[in-house]
């Protein structure tokens, strides 16, 4: 029985192994393949970056080799503003690798100048996505809720105070509001980004960028995409 059942191991690993070789190549991203993606690709990619993460099926990766490939430039395709939770890395919760997406991060995922200016520049370098994305149990989202204040952090969790009024919820204690104002942040985040940035609103406006939202679960892993 043992025999037959290591037989039958052997059987389904050899099955496995050109499945296994394929996801273990890695192509880190070229001008010619940013340029060929649209923001709906670029949307997907993240998606099914997720969709790994999730399902414990990240793809294999040579960092070194990465490091070699893409020090001669880089060429993201997506740009995501997020918050500064040790729990939400960017990179690591799409199953990215290096050179392929710009991270922005701040306590709350808040709009000030350097943000905006920050993803000016993902624009300009060509790329196509843009993504404000929010977590649950979000710290400074917290913060805000209980009107903390803490040196400079006052004037951060301040910006959230839009969100809250818009959520029509001020209870700390509650994680559904907690969540609910993390989100309203994160479309908070996203009509600022359009309305300070004239540069950025013309490439949403001709479609060669697309501004989406998200929330980060810290308890499942899974990014949600906000719908309009």
């Amino acid at each position: 029985m043992m025999m037959r059942t290591g037989a039958m191991l052997v059987a389904l690993l050899g099955l496995a192994a050109p499945a296994l070789a394929q996801q273990a190549k890695f192509e880190v991203q070229t001008q010619a393949s940013q340029s060929a993606m649209t923001p709906d690709q670029a949307l997907e990619r993240l998606k099914a970056g997720n969709a790994r993460f999730v399902g414990h099926a990240m793809m294999p990766r040579d960092w070194p080799s990465e490091v070699v490939a893409t020090a001669a430039g880089q060429y993201p395709f997506a740009a995501v503003l997020a918050c500064m939770d040790s729990r939400a890395p960017i990179e690591v919760v799409f199953d990215q690798g290096l050179g392929d997406v710009f991270g922005v991060r701040v306590a709350g995922n808040v709009v000030n100048d350097d943000e905006l200016g920050s993803l000016e520049y993902a624009l300009h370098a060509g790329a196509k996505l843009l993504v404000v994305m929010g977590h649950t149990h979000c710290g400074a989202v917290k913060g805000a809720l209980e009107d903390v204040r803490l040196g400079n952090l006052t004037g951060l969790v301040a910006k959230i105070h839009p969100a809250i009024e818009a959520a029509h919820c001020s209870d700390a204690k509650s994680e559904a509001c907690a969540t609910a104002v993390a989100e309203q942040n994160v479309r908070e985040s996203m009509r600022e980004i359009r309305a300070r940035s004239p540069l950025i609103a013309h490439e949403l406006d001709e479609k060669k960028a697309e501004l989406v939202g998200a929330i980060y679960d810290v308890d499942t892993g899974k990014v949600a995409f906000l719908s309009e």
